[in-house]
């Protein structure tokens, strides 16, 4: 019988099988699906270009009816991939708000939520080859 999930899995071209690595991945891989786009300012504070979301990161939608509003992450869906901005909700037929759920990619980024020393380290993590390389080259002039 076959694996569900395989981590030596590449890439297919198959919308299917795309699906299939989607819904069957563990959480541990989940969470990378769920980054999102940093926005201009953050990319230069952090030479980086993505970054997966978390609960208090504040976002700007980018697609969609309620592109161009911004608000706080108030909830993360890994079973179904999907989040929840603080503030942004529908009314249906009967009267009833209901929260709106988007999609990681179609957000982008404002501001990240800092309180935590892993996430801290997370995002510096790729910064401190490129500092290195910096004072070497600078050293050595």
């Amino acid at each position: 019988m076959k694996q569900k999930f395989t981590i030596s899995w590449k890439s297919s071209r198959q919308k299917r099988k795309q699906k299939k690595y989607r819904i069957n991945a563990p959480l541990h891989i989940r969470h990378k699906l769920m980054a999102s786009n940093l926005s201009k300012e953050l990319r230069k504070k952090y030479n980086r270009r993505a970054f997966p979301i978390r609960k208090g990161d504040k976002v700007r939608i980018m697609r969609g009816k309620l592109a161009g509003k911004e608000g706080k992450v108030n909830r993360i869906d890994l079973k179904k991939l999907r989040i929840s901005v603080e503030g942004l909700q529908i009314q249906k037929k009967d009267g009833t708000k209901v929260n709106v759920y988007f999609n990681p990619s179609k957000v982008q980024i404002q501001e990240l939520a800092l309180e935590d020393k892993e996430r801290i380290a997370a995002i510096n993590k790729g910064n401190k080859t490129e500092n290195k390389e910096k004072k070497d080259a600078s050293e050595k002039k």
